[in-house]
């Protein structure tokens, strides 16, 4: 069976869902370490900022080595990568130091997801779709409902087959870059810009006005994500005075549930909709979003403003990704890895800024997520300078190649 290209496109959808898995998968099983293997908790939240620092290194080094090696076998060892750290979690904490097993493990699929994360972006914009805006958003709502999905389903093989039965949980969750990776191996993938064209150097893109634009952007992007649903769960809890498993379903659940809606929406109707105007009205909503979480004395609209921040943040990651593809057309792989390192960085200053004015404002969380409200203000400036002086697009119109 010869593949095509709509096959390519369904393999992309899965690569994001296999970035959910790695990254969701494991934080869920931290009190199970805890308690298995008697490591501090302290040591254990060490793993969520090991694996994003690698994610961040490997976005760093792609812009060097993707083009050298090609993007099928960079995305193949990406998978490769991705299914090794989840079946050696089950295996390196048994024969040797048990955190250090673990860390390892949680290493080696960070270098998996990072690839994943700078090649799915440029792989689905080389594939030639009606509308490249519409595709890249239908592709980022797949790593939200990767998302709810590793949530759901390992909360419900953990009811019924016991968490002391983890590892069979993580050889099923491997299987998915196993064959997604067989699929790569076989799947069309078309060159991001022609042969004739050279892709810009990351010296080029670092003197480039419009590229820093995106850049900050993307940034935003990211903060304007993480600085809420990073807290979602301890809204859920302390305000409403609900459990653990009931506070994650209410907060982090609702929130991914809501941004891949907006995701898929676009994803749906992205032909009919503008897309810098649905980004500058996501944008407005999501600062509303933050004063209604912040500012609001009712735990319920509080809620609900998480809720809306997740809505309006969904376009924001693809959206910025779908500009720089149709305005710095020779950007090639170096600008996708640039962006994503843009985004990662702002995945982890959002959370860090509310953190610090938290722990200043007193352990006052609704002080540290208001001043977080600075990100979204600073996307919709930007896009605002953008369509003023129109060099970033302000349709949606779609693009063949």
């Amino acid at each position: 069976m010869k593949l095509k290209y709509q096959h390519t496109i369904v393999a992309c959808f899965a690569g994001y869902v296999v970035q959910a898995i790695i990254n969701n998968f494991v934080p869920l099983l931290f009190v199970t370490f805890q308690t298995t293997y008697q490591i501090p908790l302290s040591r254990i939240t060490l793993l969520v900022t090991i694996n994003f620092c690698v994610q961040l290194l490997v976005d760093l080094l792609s812009a060097k080595f993707v083009d050298k090696i090609g993007y099928r076998v960079s995305i193949v060892l990406a998978h490769v990568f991705s299914a090794a750290g989840l079946l050696l979690l089950t295996v390196l904490p048994e024969i040797m130091d048990p955190f250090a097993g673990i860390l390892l493990s949680v290493i080696i699929y960070a270098i998996g997801g990072g690839i994943i994360e700078v090649l799915i972006s440029p792989i689905m914009e080389s594939c030639p779709t009606d509308n490249k805006e519409k595709a890249m958003s239908l592709l980022h709502s797949f790593y939200c409902w990767g998302h709810v999905g590793v949530v759901l389903l390992s909360t419900l093989f953990f009811r019924f087959a016991g968490i002391e039965n983890w590892r069979i949980l993580a050889i099923i969750w491997a299987l998915l870059p196993v064959v997604n990776g067989i699929i790569f191996c076989k799947t069309p993938i078309a060159p991001l810009i022609s042969s004739e064209e050279k892709g810009m150097s990351i010296g080029e893109l670092l003197r480039n006005k419009l590229f820093w634009l995106l850049f900050l952007m993307m940034l935003c992007a990211g903060a304007s994500e993480q600085a809420v649903s990073q807290w979602a769960s301890a809204f859920a809890e302390q305000g409403l005075q609900i459990s653990k498993t009931a506070g994650d379903l209410a907060g982090p659940m609702a929130f991914a549930v809501l941004m891949g809606v907006s995701r898929a929406v676009y994803g749906k109707f992205g032909d009919k909709l503008d897309l810098n105007r649905f980004m500058l009205g996501s944008s407005v909503l999501c600062m509303i979003a933050y004063l209604l979480v912040t500012l609001v004395p009712s735990p319920v609209v509080n809620l609900v403003g998480c809720g809306l921040t997740g809505l309006s943040v969904g376009i924001m990651w693809p959206g910025t990704f779908s500009k720089a593809a149709s305005t710095l057309r020779s950007g090639g792989t170096a600008m996708f890895a640039l962006l994503a390192l843009a985004g990662d960085l702002g995945c982890s200053g959002g959370p860090t800024l509310v953190g610090m004015v938290t722990n200043f404002a007193g352990g006052n969380m609704k002080t540290g997520i208001l001043a977080a409200v600075i990100f979204p203000l600073l996307m919709t400036l930007c896009l605002l300078r953008g369509r003023r002086k129109t060099a970033i697009p302000v349709t949606g119109t779609s693009q063949k190649k």
